[in-house]
């Protein structure tokens, strides 16, 4: 059973926990985004993964690309000739002051890549195609493949999945809600969080009924409503299923949403029933939280263990 998925790819750059970086003298050098993690997530968990995106043709694009096929996700990138390679910035920092994120993507290589130059047969022949809403909001062009990838795949017969991963310093509330809107009538698997429901789509009221409500209106096969530290809702039309989270030791948060997708979707891809891939994907999520960086470097035994209850991580 074979995963795509498509979006940008950046390295990520952070300063020692608790130094700033306008201080720092050593930064730590990571690979990520929510599309390739999710990739990342259901190759290690025995599932054939395939990543397409546009790099430039750089050391730095090389460094991304090697970094996820490593992982054993089959990469099917474009290199372009103009663009450069997007980077983000992180400062992590205890109560009161919080995680800081600066994003430096602007002319990245992906922003100009369309459906023509990408491997859309991938797309067309995978059992399911994952995207976030992250990508239709790093440009124009990007927004118009967004939709032509998922309509290649709906009409392909291929399962689509939207996570809508909202980012306000990427777009507003009201230019997210018009883009993914219009989205939604292709998707087969959405996945929100509870916050980015209400903020984006106006959906206010417990999981399940939100859920629920989208599942109603757009025709979606499954709904997943994540909630962070309070676990995650799935819902279909005749079932729902509420996972709490497993508590973890946390070094490194970013990433742990796309673990929890491709947790979920390694194992509803294998046939797991809706209650057993979401608790999969929880467990998923748990353990990427006790690594450093954004790709989640889990194992099935890791996991496994989590969902056991046989690990040092306990609910």
């Amino acid at each position: 059973m074979t995963l795509v998925t498509f979006g940008e790819t950046m390295l990520r750059y952070a300063p020692p926990p608790g130094e700033r970086l306008e201080a720092a003298e050593e930064l730590s050098v990571h690979v990520g985004g929510a599309e390739s993690n999710v990739a990342v997530a259901a190759a290690r968990l025995g599932r054939e993964a395939i990543w397409l995106s546009k790099l430039p043709a750089s050391p730095l694009g090389d460094r991304v690309e090697r970094a996820v096929a490593a992982q054993g996700v089959t990469t099917a990138v474009v290199r372009g000739e103009t663009g450069r390679q997007g980077v983000y910035y992180v400062e992590f920092g205890g109560r009161p002051r919080g995680t800081d994120v600066r994003y430096d993507r602007a002319d990245a290589a992906v922003t100009t890549a369309t459906p023509d130059e990408l491997a859309t047969d991938r797309v067309a022949a995978a059992d399911a195609f994952h995207i976030s809403g992250i990508t239709p909001a790093l440009s124009a062009t990007l927004a118009d493949t967004t939709r032509e990838l998922l309509t290649i795949a709906r009409s392909a017969g291929t399962t689509t999945v939207l996570d809508v991963n909202y980012r306000s310093k990427l777009w507003s509330a009201e230019a997210a809600a018009g883009t993914l809107t219009d989205l939604l009538e292709f998707v087969d698997v959405l996945v929100v969080a509870g916050r980015d429901a209400e903020t984006v789509f106006g959906r206010s009221g417990g999981p399940a009924a939100v859920g629920r409500g989208l599942l109603a209106d757009y025709d979606h096969e499954t709904v997943v409503v994540t909630r962070g530290a309070e676990g995650a809702v799935a819902v279909t039309a005749d079932a729902v299923a509420e996972q709490p989270a497993f508590e973890a030791d946390t070094r490194d948060p970013v990433g742990s949403g796309d673990a929890l997708v491709g947790g979920f979707l390694a194992r509803r891809l294998a046939g797991d029933d809706l209650a057993a891939a979401l608790e999969y994907g929880a467990a998923t999520a748990a353990v990427a939280r006790t690594l450093d960086g954004d790709m989640p470097l889990v194992s099935p035994a890791d996991v496994e263990a989590v969902v056991d209850g046989d690990a040092e991580l306990s609910r």
